[in-house]
């Protein structure tokens, strides 16, 4: 016998909002096709998978399944439903015994899931991987309620979708101009009893973009944290720029760049979280380049840098130490652009102000010192 995944990734995935179909976006350091392709190459039951794909994606579907092991990819249609049927008759000549469909927006499909609908396929020749309804359901017409649903008699179904291949290959030759949303579908419409299994929570599709940020942030479970320290002198002859504002004073600070202190200490608490080296690293003094320079742009390209190991920022926390000028005043303004610079929420930007009661350098009133911690959260 021999057991086919068919997975379906030809759809252009509109809903997410994004400018490319939804599969191939990376969750950390695969895709999201990569993902659900995997759950099936490493299962033991399953003897060769089958992708369906839009040929205009090719180049980012080669270079998402690079190194698997796997059938030469197969073009699928305008519709799901095409795209199953394309799907089933090229593999066709494999002769399989049975076929698991998968949407490839459910890329954390488990081995549990499938043990339990290869299991019941022994037995079914149409199996429904599904999770009992918890909500009240309720029948509308317009906008007005009819009628609650019997929840107990109602299941939210789930992939993947699993037959005996001769059964459901004739379901779609003989329904081709039946639209359908899945293949069960097909083989109730064709009398094909359907066993279902248990689900699971975590094998959820994503369809939204507010299903994209909810599976990014539940996977970015490398939590990590940086220190960044920073002291910059009076300049009679400078404007003050603390935490990315213009702060009225008769001095400003003396530095390469416009020596906002308080950025550098949080730019370097952000490259320190991701092990990136500090602030001289990136923009060295010795390059003209940075001469005074706001330091927003070192603070946003630490920002970057996170962004693109597939990160986020999930909060900084910031002292200035000085006898003045007075922080408070400013800790508002302050907080709102550290937040629109690391495009955060200001909740989770902290400005505090203190001093160190007239002792050391910034006692004696000579220049300002700031220290800053960074906590970034990143994919396994």
């Amino acid at each position: 016998m021999t057991v086919i995944a068919l997975i379906v990734a030809a759809g252009s995935g509109s809903r997410t909002g994004l400018d490319y179909p939804k599969q191939y976006l990376s969750l950390g350091s695969e895709t999201i096709l990569r993902k659900s392709v995997m759950a099936f190459t490493q299962h033991p039951a399953i003897d060769k998978i089958q992708v369906i794909i839009n040929p205009d994606d090719v180049d980012l579907y080669e270079h998402s399944i690079k190194g698997l092991d796997i059938l030469p990819w197969i073009a699928g249609g305008e519709a799901r439903q095409q795209s199953v049927h394309a799907g089933l008759e090229a593999i066709a000549e494999q002769n399989p015994s049975k076929v698991l469909i998968h949407d490839a927006a459910r890329p954390f499909v488990s081995s549990g899931v499938i043990d339990r609908c290869l299991h019941a396929l022994n037995t079914h020749d149409a199996v429904l991987p599904a999770l009992p309804t918890v909500d009240t359901l309720k029948r509308i017409n317009g906008g007005v309620v009819e009628t609650t649903l019997d929840r107990n008699n109602i299941v939210a179904a789930q992939t993947p979708q699993c037959f005996e291949f001769k059964t459901i290959l004739a379901a779609h030759r003989t329904l081709s101009e039946i639209p359908v949303t899945d293949d069960i579908a097909l083989a109730e419409r064709v009398g094909i009893p359907v066993f279902w299994v248990m689900g699971s929570l975590e094998n959820k599709k994503i369809t939204t973009f507010e299903d994209i940020e909810m599976i990014r942030a539940n996977a970015l479970t490398d939590i990590r944290t940086g220190l960044g320290f920073d002291v910059h002198s009076f300049d009679i002859h400078s404007d003050m720029w603390l935490g990315g504002v213009n702060i009225p004073y008769d001095k400003g600070l003396k530095g390469h760049s416009d020596a906002d202190v308080a950025l550098h200490a949080l730019t370097d608490a952000v490259l320190g979280a991701i092990g990136a080296g500090d602030i001289g690293t990136h923009f060295p003094p010795s390059d003209d380049t940075w001469k005074g320079v706001s330091s927003d742009r070192f603070l946003s390209h630490a920002a970057q840098l996170v962004a693109e190991l597939g990160g986020k920022i999930s909060n900084v926390d910031l002292t200035i130490i000085c006898e003045a000028p007075k922080i408070g005043p400013h800790r508002a303004a302050m907080t709102a652009r550290i937040a629109d610079i690391l495009k955060i929420d200001e909740t989770r930007v902290s400005v505090k102000g203190t001093t160190t009661e007239r002792l050391g350098f910034t006692g004696r009133g000579e220049g300002i010192a700031a220290q800053a911690i960074a906590t970034v959260r990143l994919p396994e």
